[in-house]
């Protein structure tokens, strides 16, 4: 079952980013930062992350989005800034179109929230280090065996699983 670690606005952080990234990385196909880590690209922190530059990230070896495949899923990661994520998701909607992505992971908002929008899934892991809607800083899994079968589960910093931050869904074709 491929499996995808998503974190976002970790602003700073060291110690968490390590300690998330140990408690997945053995576990998950691919590990994703939708930006504003103010960290080094190159910190051992960010080591095998695909990472999406932030509106915090001022380092030129970092891009603007990167464009992820994994177990027969494209995904588009931003951070949000450049694709006015704060009042709609149609540019961002527009640029997986343009990219092929199934799915478009995105930050900057430090609002947790996954929505399915014309079988498209949008993914917000929320903020590491400063969330907005919420009192406990957030990340997430998303994981799947088929498309029928897709799950994005929100975690607390600790590790601890929210159960009110869950969701199933299908990204398959309609007949």
């Amino acid at each position: 079952m491929p499996k995808v670690l998503i974190v976002s606005d970790t602003h700073g952080l060291t110690d968490e980013v390590s300690k998330i990234k140990q408690r997945h990385q053995h576990e998950v196909n691919a590990m994703i930062h939708c930006g504003d880590s103010e960290l080094g690209y190159h910190s051992e922190e960010l080591k095998d992350f695909f990472y999406a530059k932030g509106n915090c990230d001022f380092e030129v070896d970092m891009e603007n989005e990167q464009v992820v495949k994994v177990g027969g899923l494209t995904i588009l990661v931003v951070h949000g800034h450049l694709h006015q994520i704060k009042s709609t998701l149609m540019p961002l909607s527009y640029r997986a179109d343009e990219v092929g992505a199934q799915i478009a992971c995105f930050g900057h908002s430090h609002m947790a929230g996954v929505e399915k929008v014309n079988e498209k899934l949008f993914i917000n892991p929320g903020s590491a280090r400063l969330p907005r809607d919420r009192e406990e800083p957030t990340y997430a899994v998303l994981e799947w065996d088929t498309l029928d079968n897709i799950q994005v589960q929100y975690y607390q910093v600790n590790g601890e699983a929210l159960s009110d931050l869950r969701m199933e869904t299908s990204l398959a074709a309609k007949k």
